[in-house]
């Protein structure tokens, strides 16, 4: 298969969708790849590096997406990227299509085949290759929130684990899962009084046994979120919903009642935002004030890290990517019941339900394209 790896466009977007490793694996399997020069520039990984590991340069953008079967990104193409897709080429990326419908029209009008980092999901529920961005954006959440509690900064002023004889700051993690995890055991770490939200009660009983003594297990419904909300210094939004809309669990009337210089963090925000006053931010504009609120809801955090973050990546999709490649999309879906549910999009047919209904699209069941 002939595999295109563009440079990201997105803004202050470094990371790369395959190191040099990450070719070579696949130039072994016999496949070609093709890079576009500086690719991988932001997250330390040279032309001669790639070169070395077996792909071929191509000189832009345009040349890159021509040549390729299937293009490996890391981030959703955004509108410059929409008319070089074609049809039949499989697009391997995080997508979060239910958050933005021009993104969605657009790829249903290409005709391509969109496969989704973010919903490729295992036999027990888990979410493969969004797990290693998801523990970035975790910690990263906390590292953020709280440099934006410092007072230049417009926040609270309050050290997150205080100093002897002064209490610590509070931090609010609304969610369990991996982002939650991730946020919750860093701000312990740093010694803030952490409390941490979940609706499943099975994995509140698993934090309480693995978290630190300064982390508290709360049940996640809306009485108990607005009363936390009004002595947390850091509120950190970490609920997914795979493939589906993130459900506003912070509301705009909940931001009165929070004290100035708050800082809320939604790590949410690629799919769609769990707090209602969240809108995308970028890593050149991160955070914008609402009612004295600080928010930071920078779409793709892990972007910042690139090195870290794209050696992760790579980690996780590697395996995936050389199924596709090996057997293509259409049989590789077949036989991994895992990759099927990466499917969102196949020749302008929506076939994950959630995307469908987030817009109100025809849902075409996958096995129909399968």
């Amino acid at each position: 298969m002939i595999i295109g790896v563009p440079k990201e466009i997105k803004n202050n977007e470094n990371r790369v969708a395959l190191t040099p490793a990450g070719v070579s694996a696949l130039v072994a399997r016999d496949h070609k790849v093709y890079v576009q020069s500086t690719a991988g520039d932001g997250s330390g990984f040279l032309d001669s590096q790639y070169k070395d590991a077996g792909a071929k340069i191509k000189k832009d953008i345009k040349s890159t997406y021509a040549v390729a079967e299937m293009i490996m990104k890391v981030k959703e193409p955004i509108k410059e990227e929409y008319s070089l897709i074609k049809k039949d080429q499989l697009v391997f990326t995080y997508f979060h299509f239910a958050s933005y419908k021009p993104l969605t029209q657009a790829m249903i009008k290409s005709k391509s085949v969109c496969l989704a980092y973010e919903t490729v999901e295992l036999p027990d529920r888990s979410l493969p290759l969004l797990v290693p961005m998801s523990e970035v954006a975790g910690r990263m959440s906390v590292q953020e929130g709280a440099k934006y509690l410092e007072k230049p900064l417009k926040g609270r002023g309050i050290l997150l684990g205080g100093v002897p004889g002064v209490p610590p700051a509070k931090v609010m993690v609304i969610g369990g899962g991996i982002v939650g995890t991730e946020a919750a055991k860093m701000a312990a770490g740093l010694g803030a009084d952490v409390t941490i939200l979940d609706v499943n009660l099975n994995r509140m009983r698993y934090l309480e046994d693995v978290m630190p003594a300064n982390v508290t297990t709360v049940y996640s419904n809306g009485y108990n979120i607005r009363e936390l909300c009004r002595e947390s210094d850091l509120i950190i939004g970490a609920v997914l919903i795979p493939g589906a809309k993130a459900p506003k669990l912070i509301t705009r009337d909940m931001l009165k009642e929070m004290r100035p210089g708050t800082v809320l963090v939604d790590v949410a925000v690629d799919q769609g935002g769990c707090i209602e006053t969240c809108k995308p931010t970028t890593h050149a504009r991160p955070i914008y004030i609402i009612d004295d609120v600080i928010h930071y809801c920078v779409a793709n955090m892990p972007g910042a890290v690139p090195y870290t973050s794209t050696l992760a990546l790579t980690n996780a999709t590697l395996s995936y990517a050389i199924k596709l490649a090996d057997h293509g999309w259409k049989k590789a879906c077949q036989d991994d019941l895992a990759l099927r549910k990466g499917l969102n999009i196949v020749n302008g047919q929506v076939v994950y339900e959630g995307v469908a209904e987030a817009f109100n699209l025809k849902y075409t069941p996958i096995d129909s394209v399968l």
